[in-house]
């Protein structure tokens, strides 16, 4: 008798442009040795609003379901869809991204019936956020997910600094790994023909020095400080990338982009990234993305930053423009032979300890055989089989 391989169901809220969203895509879609069915569930995206990531990940073979749901309003229809959905799959494990979608991920899998047969692992992404920027509604699910988070057989978080957070908020799950963000390496890296060609069209000559910043207009990201830092430099080139970012009031040489799919390229053409961001990150890819194109960065203390970026940048205080900018004037200064060690210092780190490869292996042990990653002190946590707290 032919035995189908197993499932993994991952569910997300939503498929737009963001750091979880990206990282679901390349995760599903990377290259593996013994292939298995994967299943996307997007909660809010619907025919109406496909983008590119939904059309991506379906171009590579993978299922994608759109709910095309409300999360307020629609949640109770959500749930029964999820539900109905985890009936049919049958899936040996189920990994939610983001708060919404633990929660329905955990209430859909119980109502299911099959909470014995299918392993449930939660996704912490963020760290320290601040709930009074957004809606009241991100307010409540935290605190319902802290309350719930013994329920699933694992949190997983994509950064040391979101977990230690997460704990401080209440989470007591079973088991607590991280599971780093990964990099492509073959897709993020130095690339001198990208450089010329963004170079070309955003005008901005080889020897001039192009600082560049990656993030969509949240105020978590922290544009004002980026504006300031770029006032503060006059001779240096500043490009930021990411929605919303035309509408902001910048000085002359800081110049506005908008939402773009090259961010690869717009790495490889930049001599530094500066990331500002005053809460929230966990793992910001932008900084080891900008790393694996050769792009040493300066970035806040905030999230796992400084453990990602090492010795081969800057860390300052966030908000401290005056140490962004003293940074950046820097490693402007230092002689190119140095800056040359600095951009490869900076891939290697990337390749050795945040690659793709190493991300999917950690995931895919963990939800086809239940095995969690080492921790930090090299023991392994791991999950408890009791199942009598699973359905209060």
């Amino acid at each position: 008798m032919h035995n189908s391989p197993p499932t993994v169901l991952h569910v997300i809220p939503g498929l737009h442009t963001g750091g979880a969203e990206h990282r679901l895509a390349a995760f599903v879609t990377a290259r593996r040795k013994q292939p298995f069915s994967q299943v996307i569930v997007d909660l809010r995206g619907g025919a109406a609003s496909d983008g590119t990531l939904a059309e991506g990940i379906r171009a590579s073979g993978i299922p994608v379901h759109q709910f095309g749901g409300h999360m307020a309003l629609d949640f109770p229809i959500i749930l029964l869809r999820l539900c109905g959905l985890i009936r049919q799959v049958r899936p040996v494990a189920i990994q939610s991204w983001l708060y919404y979608a633990d929660l329905a991920s955990l209430w859909a899998l119980e109502l299911s019936g099959r909470r014995a047969a299918t392993r449930l692992y939660w996704g912490i992404r963020s760290s320290n956020m601040n709930p009074k920027e957004y809606r009241r509604a991100l307010q409540w699910t935290i605190r319902a997910c802290a309350k719930r988070s013994a329920r699933p057989d694992a949190v997983v978080a994509n950064s040391f600094a979101g977990r230690d957070v997460h704990r401080a908020l209440g989470y007591a799950p079973r088991a607590f790994p991280v599971i780093p963000n990964g990099i492509d390496t073959q897709r993020f890296c130095p690339n001198p023909s990208a450089r010329a060609r963004v170079r070309a069209h955003l005008a901005v000559p080889d020897d001039k020095m192009l600082v560049i910043h990656v993030a969509r207009v949240d105020p978590m990201k922290d544009h004002a400080s980026l504006s300031a830092v770029a006032a503060a430099l006059p001779d240096i080139q500043f490009i930021m990338a990411g929605a919303g970012t035309e509408q902001i009031a910048a000085p002359p040489n800081l110049t506005a982009i908008g939402h773009r799919q090259d961010i690869a390229d717009l790495h490889a053409a930049a001599d530094l990234l500066l990331s500002t961001s005053i809460f929230g990150e966990g793992f910001p890819n932008v900084i080891a993305e900008a790393m694996a194109c050769g792009a040493p960065v300066v970035a806040t203390d905030v999230g796992d930053s400084r453990r990602i970026v090492g010795d081969t940048g800057t860390i300052v205080s966030p908000g401290d423009i005056v140490a962004m900018a003293a940074a950046i004037a820097l490693i402007q200064a230092e002689p190119q032979p140095k800056r040359g060690a600095r951009a490869a210092a900076a891939r290697k780190r990337i390749e050795d300890h945040y690659s793709l490869d190493r991300m999917v292996s950690a995931f895919d042990d963990l939800h086809l055989h239940g095995v969690l990653p080492a921790s930090p002190n090299g023991d392994a946590d791991r999950i408890a089989n009791r199942r009598d707290d699973r359905t209060s």
